[in-house]
């Protein structure tokens, strides 16, 4: 049997991006932006992120999804409050 998925990539794309030989950052990007579209709902994207780094890139520090994931963990956006009508709206 393969190995079990993260919880936080139940499809395994963030795995599976670390075992592709010479993957380019662009490759890796648009890998990281389907695992974005797809992850799990909670916990936040910033602990996902943090959660997948530990787990896949403390053995491949050069990745390039290691580094996509630390620019990813960079720009996540920070959650704010919305009043009226845009916080009723969602």
């Amino acid at each position: 049997m393969g190995e079990e998925n993260h919880p936080y990539d139940p499809r395994g794309l963030i795995r599976e991006a670390y075992r592709i030989e010479e993957v380019t950052p662009e490759e890796v990007r648009v890998i990281f932006f389907d695992w974005a579209m797809t992850r799990p709902d909670t916990p936040s994207v910033r602990d996902q992120i943090r959660t997948l780094l530990a787990a896949y890139g403390k053995d491949a520090p050069s990745h390039p999804m290691s580094q996509t994931l630390r620019d990813g963990l960079a720009a996540a956006p920070t959650i704010r409050r919305r009043g009226g009508r845009k916080g009723r709206r969602g």
